[in-house]
């Protein structure tokens, strides 16, 4: 019981490591510039029939970039249009609303969120009713326990103005382990997987005509994946996730997407790598504030964000491993 309650100690310890780690990298990066997103300049690939991907910047978040960081996905069905995350400002996803619009005159059906953060689900007060709001079934609850500090936090990030239009949108269609959606000769397989990983809501959405599978953040490429839930849980949740029956995988960052499963390489060695230079340092009795430094610098060249990232997910390690 003791070692239990140490371990939910280090826990809430790490999530408070994470969240000033993510605003001390706003700060970094704030102006008093407000956010603006050209919706000229918003460009959508269209990566298979009817499957669309705008790639957000592989940067921090800032007012320059109005929190325009992540993939987003659109896809369209006979009867109906969903996307997949929103983005992180209202700015960004309205210039997402307004590139489904320029696609398609089928109305947004769905907005479906793959977990809680910011450049995911801040785009969300675009999207009006009768828009149906799907998520992972901890979602709603993970964006309640969150959501106050994200718009505190994510103030200097955006800017004022701009964080003043956010807000915090939960799901209405809770996913348990796994629902379907039509969107007219066209269905999509949300899949809520009940490990922690990136974080403890994730999910993902294949769409079954084409094999595409937007993975959100449990896949990243080229940008440096980010631990926010469970190191070990993400690592043995990886063989899972290999075995969905995608061909191509859309990631929640990076611009690019990739064939399945081979997309997962990059992002397995370096998790792995985290947890063996861990468990090793934490075998020589290294303390952590000696330890982080050295966790995963055999990656350091191989992606992108290394040093704004790599800190927090040696700590988190630390924090988790330590109690095995």
């Amino acid at each position: 019981m003791l070692k239990i309650i140490l371990r939910n100690i280090a826990r809430s310890f790490y999530f408070l490591v994470i969240s000033t780690s993510i605003c001390l990298h706003g700060a970094t990066t704030a102006s008093a510039a407000e956010e603006h997103v050209d919706n000229d300049m918003f460009s959508v690939s269209e990566i298979a029939d009817g499957d669309y991907v705008h790639f957000g910047q592989v940067a921090l978040t800032s007012p320059k970039n109005a929190g325009d960081i992540a993939n987003l996905g659109i896809i369209v069905g006979q009867d109906a249009a969903a996307v997949v995350d929103t983005g992180g400002s209202v700015e960004v996803g309205r210039a997402l609303l307004a590139a489904v619009h320029a696609i398609t005159s089928k109305p947004v059906r769905y907005v479906i969120n793959t977990h809680e953060h910011p450049d995911h689900i801040f785009g969300n007060a675009a999207f009006g009713p009768p828009t149906i709001f799907a998520g992972h079934h901890n979602l709603a609850r993970e964006m309640t326990k969150r959501g106050s500090f994200y718009l505190q936090s994510f103030r200097d990030m955006l800017g004022t103005k701009a964080i003043q239009e956010v807000r915090i949108v939960p799901p209405t269609l809770l996913v348990k382990d796994e629902a379907i959606i039509d969107l007219g000769g066209r269905r999509l397989r949300l899949t809520a997987w009940n490990t922690a990983a990136h974080t403890d809501c994730d999910l993902t959405v294949l769409d079954e005509t084409t094999g595409v599978l937007f993975a959100g953040d449990l896949v990243f490429l080229r940008h440096i994946p980010v631990v926010d839930g469970s190191l070990t849980g993400w690592l043995s949740l990886l063989p899972r996730l290999a075995d969905m029956p995608a061909r191509t995988v859309v990631p929640g960052h990076g611009q690019l997407v990739a064939p399945w499963p081979q997309a997962l390489d990059d992002e397995r060695r370096y998790l792995t790598t985290l947890a063996t230079d861990t468990r090793r340092l934490i075998a020589a009795g290294t303390p952590i504030e000696r330890a982080v430094p050295q966790i995963g610098q055999s990656e350091r060249e191989r992606w992108a964000l290394f040093d704004d990232y790599n800190p927090r997910n040696a700590t988190a390690a630390f924090s988790e491993l330590e109690w095995e």
